[in-house]
């Protein structure tokens, strides 16, 4: 294998310019503070040292910042500081007793049955039902500006814990928890009949994969409605803040089971919509990229196998101009490393039709990096994303250009402009 050229020292402006001064970073190994001065970005103080850090993000409503963590001894936990310089445990989140899910089915004879076996079958099958424990906090929805204390958590096994106080107490969404599509309310008995659209996609914790909420976001326009997307099952939204819920997968492909155009089983890997524009809605999806001009309502696929904007983790839209926005690309699940050992990022300005490769100050050969669904971020023209091989880019002018943050952090989850 050739020699990865030396890394050169981070880029510096010679001022700090205009757009976002401060980006989190949720690593493997801590959460990293970023912040842009007179001599350019450089890292601030380390916080949770040694820990993972699935999710971490700043309420732009409160300043609160939040931190998703992954003890591997004590589990799932939420931290939170008011300044990004102190931070304390904040309460945590739990299933209520008596909730369960499917995980899996039993044949007859005692045997597993798959879930996607289940799927396909006609004869009603024993579900093998768990008791839910939390195993993941995997993203943080902050509400619509006329919800100042509302805060919404995706975790495994697929459960969103609302909030309405700013975060000292949560509460599971239980009519999405018991949804159709998840079998109904199991709760009660062996639930004999009771069938689940809900499995584990490719993440999961300490080899176990459970479905997992990744993706909540707000109407800004009505904050009675909203959406979650899951791996794997799909979108779901609600009209009515959460009392009931409807699937939102029409024009969607799951091209790895025998049916593709399922109404459930798919597997997105991150949904956002355009804050000012909100009927356009984006999709980086396992089996590449759907764009929605209807809010949801319906889906198009808008990448082509064997082209380099396909598969992919990311995927951030433009605030203003619905018809636009950005995905950074991998070759695939089983190879998740840069297309070609080339880094680039790929923009559309026309709803997918045509994508533009964006290259400059990015490395072009011998680059093995794959983003994370949560490691993309987008505020006004600046954008900046993170890699698993601990490498950091920011872009002043919309992907133009880029400059490097630094080359030697943990493995990035996620990257938020504070």
């Amino acid at each position: 294998m050739p020699q990865r050229k030396p890394q050169r020292k981070p880029s510096r402006s010679k001022s700090p310019g205009s757009g976002p001064s401060r980006i989190i970073l949720g690593t493997r190994k801590g959460t990293i503070i970023l912040e842009r001065g007179r001599t350019g970005w450089k890292a601030g103080k380390l916080a949770h040292g040694g820990v993972a850090v699935s999710y971490a993000a700043r309420d732009e409503r409160t300043g609160t910042w939040w931190a998703a963590l992954e003890h591997g001894h004590w589990g799932p936990k939420l931290s939170r500081s008011a300044d990004g310089e102190k931070w304390e445990d904040a309460p945590q989140i739990k299933y209520p007793e008596g909730t369960r899910y499917i995980d899996g089915y039993l044949n007859d004879d005692g045997s597993a049955a798959g879930v996607e076996a289940a799927m396909a079958s006609a004869k009603p099958l024993r579900p093998k039902l768990v008791k839910a424990s939390l195993k993941k906090i995997w993203y943080l929805g902050f509400g619509a500006s006329d919800q100042p204390g509302r805060i919404c958590a995706g975790t495994m096994p697929g459960g969103v814990f609302v909030s309405n106080d700013n975060g000292d107490t949560f509460e599971l969404n239980m009519p999405l928890w018991n949804h159709s599509s998840r079998g109904g309310d199991l709760s009660q008995g062996e639930c004999l009949g009771a069938k689940t659209f809900w499995f584990g996609g490719g993440a999961g914790v300490n080899g176990e994969h459970t479905p997992g909420i990744h993706s909540i976001f707000f109407d800004p326009r009505n904050s009675r409605r909203w959406f979650v997307a899951l791996s794997c099952a799909g979108v779901l939204e609600t009209s009515d803040d959460g009392k009931t819920w409807q699937g939102r997968n029409k024009g969607l492909l799951a091209t790895f089971l025998p049916k593709p155009d399922v109404e459930w089983g798919h597997d997105p890997h991150y949904v956002m919509l355009s804050k000012n524009a909100p009927n356009h809605v984006w999709m980086q999806n396992h089996c590449g990229i759907f764009y929605s001009a209807d809010g949801a309502q319906s889906w198009k696929m808008v990448s082509k196998e064997g082209r380099t904007a396909h598969f992919g983790f990311p995927v951030a839209a433009d605030e203003n101009d619905g018809k636009t926005a950005w995905v950074v690309p991998g070759i695939a699940d089983d190879k998740r490393m840069a297309v070609g050992g080339a880094l680039c990022v790929a923009h559309t300005q026309d709803g997918g039709k045509t994508w533009e490769e964006l290259r400059k100050g990015l490395p072009q050969e011998n680059a093995f990096d794959v983003v994370y669904r949560h490691a993309l971020d987008i505020k006004g023209d600046a954008l900046a994303f993170g890699s698993t091989t601990g490498n950091v880019y920011f872009s002043a002018n919309r992907g133009k250009d880029w400059i490097s943050l630094g080359y030697n952090f943990p493995p990035v989850y996620s990257v938020r402009f504070a």
